[in-house]
């Protein structure tokens, strides 16, 4: 067994909370992915530990928002000035995230990934702070939150979080680089098999390779 596995079965045991963090000031707060142009990753799971300990199991799971343009006319390097929500959804009855565990796996290389992204007091405080800001959904000033993450995954397992909300501009909160799941994907259940490119995506790669060190 693992290191990482190690730790998330740590994590997912504990049950304490941190009596100092308030709850969210909303609903719920939205789990989002992306990945860069032709980059296509499949998630396997995406866990998430709240910061009342509680842990919501496969919170997302599937593709990511990607584009994946004709002709070879997208450029996969680096990450957007301004990322958009990713593709994903509220993670409805929790509080705000403590850590997220995510496997994933890198398609165009091929390879499997795991990682435990710890979310730090100072973002939660930036997704509880209310601004105003001039919408141009309304077209007038109004009162916002950014109450979304979105994390976007690229080749050699990066993995970097920003937090923005509906009409404030994202902010980067952190960067990491998960490590190679061993067992491989789905947990070593396909034989090593991984999904398919898509035609644009193959095209792209085998013509310029992977943009290695851009993220």
């Amino acid at each position: 067994m693992n290191k990482i596995f190690h730790f998330i079965v740590a994590v997912l045991l504990s049950s304490s909370a941190l009596a100092n963090d308030s709850s969210l000031p909303y609903d719920a707060w939205r789990l989002g992915f992306s990945a860069p142009n032709y980059m296509e990753v499949w998630i396997e799971t995406a866990d998430v530990v709240d910061i009342q300990g509680q842990v919501y199991r496969r919170a997302m799971s599937g593709t990511s928002a990607i584009q994946t343009p004709p002709n070879n006319s997208g450029n996969p390097k680096g990450w957007p000035k301004r990322p958009g929500w990713g593709k994903g959804k509220y993670v409805t009855g929790a509080d705000l995230p403590k850590r997220i565990y995510v496997r994933w796996q890198s398609l165009v290389e091929p390879q499997t990934y795991q990682v435990a992204i710890d979310i730090p007091e100072s973002t939660r405080e930036i997704m509880r702070r209310k601004e105003k800001v001039f919408c141009a959904f309304d077209g007038k000033l109004i009162t916002d939150y950014r109450e979304a993450l979105v994390v976007g995954l690229a080749p050699g397992g990066i993995a970097k979080v920003w937090v923005l909300g509906p009409c404030l501009p994202p902010i980067e909160v952190t960067r990491v680089k998960a490590e190679i799941d061993p067992r491989g994907p789905y947990e070593g259940k396909s034989g090593g098999e991984y999904d398919s490119l898509s035609d644009a995506s193959k095209a792209y790669i085998d013509k310029f390779g992977v943009p290695y060190g851009s993220w």
